[in-house]
């Protein structure tokens, strides 16, 4: 956040922050942080959780008919494929995501064809494209290599297996993720 807010003053963006934050207890019902949210005239939200919390999000925002434009880290991937999830309250979501499969790229492709293969017709999302790649012969060799692979070309790792990748965002359109210009 403080991260955000520097480089937001730097460029002179004009961000009012209200921190709706919630713990492990509360996670189910994020109704309040929503309309504190809304109350505050946020047209922008960051969702810095993962999907299933994003569909209450989402799902709770379109009850209350609040419509800023969200934005989510790679632990929104998936929220497509959430059980009950209304997938058209998505529309218009951005999220950082290193992984598309619907690319055409030759790698891409047969991974996800495996992959659908091996899971009921299932899309991947990037975790299962992170999983593929992270092997316990990569997790001995991580700070000695380079990878190009599925989430990116160049990636690194330091001595505490912590990754370094270019970020890559797509929006929801038409239902389908696609890369954001």
């Amino acid at each position: 956040m403080d991260g955000f807010l520097a480089k937001a003053e730097e460029l002179g963006l004009n961000v009012a922050v209200d921190n709706a934050a919630f713990t492990q207890d509360n996670k189910a019902d994020l109704s309040t942080q929503v309309t504190q949210c809304k109350d505050a005239g946020c047209d922008l939200v960051f969702l810095p959780f993962y999907y299933t919390e994003a569909a209450q999000v989402l799902t709770y925002a379109n009850t209350i008919g609040y419509e800023p434009t969200f934005f989510g880290c790679d632990g929104m991937d998936g929220i497509l494929n959430v059980e009950g999830f209304d997938t058209a309250l998505a529309e218009g979501l951005v999220l950082m995501t290193p992984f598309d499969a619907n690319a055409t790229d030759e790698a891409t492709v047969s991974f996800v064809e495996q992959f659908k293969a091996n899971n009921d017709g299932k899309v991947p999302n990037q975790f299962a494209a992170d999983g593929y790649e992270a092997c316990a012969l990569l997790q001995e060799q991580f700070a000695t290599m380079t990878v190009d692979g599925l989430t990116g070309t160049g990636m690194t790792w330091d001595e505490n297996g912590m990754i370094s990748k270019a970020p890559a965002a797509m929006v929801v359109t038409d239902g389908v993720y696609v890369p954001m210009a």
